[in-house]
């Protein structure tokens, strides 16, 4: 499969964030994507006005693009935050909070990916604990993403920039997503297949598009070194994507690193569709 039969979304997250949120999707539309994806936009609240919530429904609709994956509540992003679901007390209560409201939000955009972020291990909780805790609330999640027809993404972050995130390799994530699944019964949790995480984490990574592509609900691509746009880095995205590709995997690829410069001038590695 070659680039120009990859299917790729724009994260507005990362990309377009010198544009207000309400802006982006028309800035992405603007830029040749039909689909966007998010990290929860709101990360100072799990339940955000219900306004604010129809306020972005009606930028993606008015835009003509669809929202192809959306993180659930998880803590500060960017930031020292990397997901609330397995830290005790008032952070999980948000997570617990913000499942049913992001599920909800998705199934009304057509929506249907939603990512959970593990969260980091935190002082003087006991790591079997906060397993336990991260089991319990993505099983509930799964429930809540089976009910609007929704996978539920499982990612693996990067030891270096997250040092204190207990999935950092491709194969702890994949655990994971089958305790979920095994714990449902509902086979919808899979895993996020970050390429630049992998890559930062030191994983051969045409190794982990081999042995779990059909796994993968969703990829997401930056270069390595510097999480900017293919071509910047070391990796051969021509090659890795279409391994991908023969692996089996036709899914959506997020665009999820960073611009040099304008946002509007970070596609230019893209395959011309004309």
């Amino acid at each position: 499969m070659s680039l120009r039969d990859q299917r790729f979304d724009v994260n507005l997250s990362i990309l377009f964030t010198e544009l207000p949120l309400l802006e982006r999707p028309a800035a992405a539309a603007a830029a040749g994507f039909t689909a966007v994806e998010l990290w929860w936009p709101w990360p100072t609240t799990p339940t955000p006005d219900p306004a604010e919530l129809d306020a972005l429904r009606a930028a993606l609709s008015g835009a003509g693009t669809q929202l192809v994956g959306l993180n659930l509540y998880a803590g500060e992003l960017p930031g020292p935050d990397r997901g609330a679901l397995s830290v005790p007390g008032a952070e999980s209560d948000r997570f617990r909070a913000n499942v049913d409201v992001a599920a909800d939000f998705a199934r009304s955009v057509g929506c249907t990916a939603l990512n959970a972020l593990y969260g980091n291990r935190v002082d003087g909780a006991d790591p079997w604990e906060q397993d336990a805790l991260a089991l319990e609330n993505l099983t509930l999640a799964a429930h809540a993403a089976d009910r609007v027809g929704a996978t539920l993404l499982i990612e693996a972050l990067n030891a270096p920039e997250s040092p204190r995130y207990p999935l950092v390799t491709a194969a702890s994530a994949v655990e994971v997503v089958d305790r979920v699944n095994a714990a449902t019964g509902l086979g919808n949790a899979r895993f996020l297949m970050d390429l630049y995480h992998l890559s930062r984490n030191g994983e051969d990574l045409r190794e982990a598009i081999d042995r779990y592509a059909d796994r993968t609900g969703h990829v997401q691509i930056a270069d390595d070194p510097g999480r900017g746009a293919p071509g910047t880095g070391g990796l051969d995205f021509t090659e890795l994507l279409d391994r991908l590709g023969k692996a089996g995997y036709d899914g959506w690829i997020g665009l999820e690193y960073k611009p040099d410069g304008p946002s509007a001038d970070a596609f230019g590695w893209l395959p011309r569709t004309g």
